[in-house]
């Protein structure tokens, strides 16, 4: 059994290129409970509902910030061309707080909900 959570970082190379990367959040058993992480501090938490349509272009984050997609399916563009798609139940860091950044681009006709967890 993978004693890992998997999900997905947008970050910033060097010359200010945005990319994609997996990483793998360590579990540890818990007992009854499962697998736990360890603990991370936080700063905020922040509810967003996005309404059809929503088509950002190339931005940056304002902040070092996991997204944890509650719904719907979106569609990442780093600036190295890669594209990917997520759906409900999928967590993004995203830290390309500076550089290109990435371009965000809704999937489905309804409204999209989403937690922003400020690091």
């Amino acid at each position: 059994m993978d004693t890992s959570f998997t999900l997905t970082r947008i970050y910033t190379d060097p010359q200010g290129e945005s990319h994609f990367e997996d990483v793998k959040v360590p579990l540890a058993p818990a007992g009854i409970i499962g697998t736990l992480s360890e603990k991370q501090e936080v700063s905020a938490l922040v509810f967003r509902e996005n309404e059809p349509g929503y088509d950002w272009d190339f931005h940056h984050a304002p902040r070092r910030q996991y997204i944890v997609l509650l719904d719907g399916i979106i569609e990442i563009e780093v600036s190295d061309g890669e594209k990917r798609q997520f759906h409900g139940g999928e967590v993004l860091l995203v830290e390309d707080t500076w550089g290109t950044g990435h371009r965000t681009r809704q999937l489905t006709d309804t409204a999209r909900r989403s937690l922003f967890i400020h690091l």
